[in-house]
């Protein structure tokens, strides 16, 4: 998988679809490239930063392990949250999973609340 490094990248998949877990954000956004894209962010607000780069390295063992479950042509940003500390990891491999799955499946015109056109 190619690492997004560029802040452009970055905003670019902020304006995606958004899957949102208690321990991270994921955001995706078609591209052209043919292998998908995989960016890592964590805030200042999350906490210090011995903190935040646990948290990164976590998110990192996510998507190292679920790789063959992002999709071609798409970039992906994952949002690293405080929970991400203490939850299990099998319980975030679960929620990554889900979250990808979501992504691909909803339709774009749900908008975040949930509320629109059921399927």
């Amino acid at each position: 998988m190619r690492r997004l490094k560029k802040r452009m990248q970055f905003l670019k998949a902020a304006r995606g679809q958004k899957a949102v877990r208690r321990g991270f954000v994921l955001q995706a956004v078609p591209c052209s490239q043919n292998e998908p894209g995989i960016g890592f962010t964590v805030t200042k607000r999350v906490g210090n930063a011995v903190q935040r780069n646990r948290i990164k390295r976590r998110l990192r063992a996510l998507s190292d392990d679920l790789s063959q479950n992002f999709h071609p042509n798409y970039d992906y940003v994952l949002i690293g949250r405080k929970e991400a500390l203490h939850e299990p990891f099998s319980q975030l491999q679960q929620s990554l999973a889900k979250a990808i799955k979501k992504i691909h499946t909803s339709d774009r015109s749900e908008g975040r609340t949930g509320a629109g056109k059921s399927k």
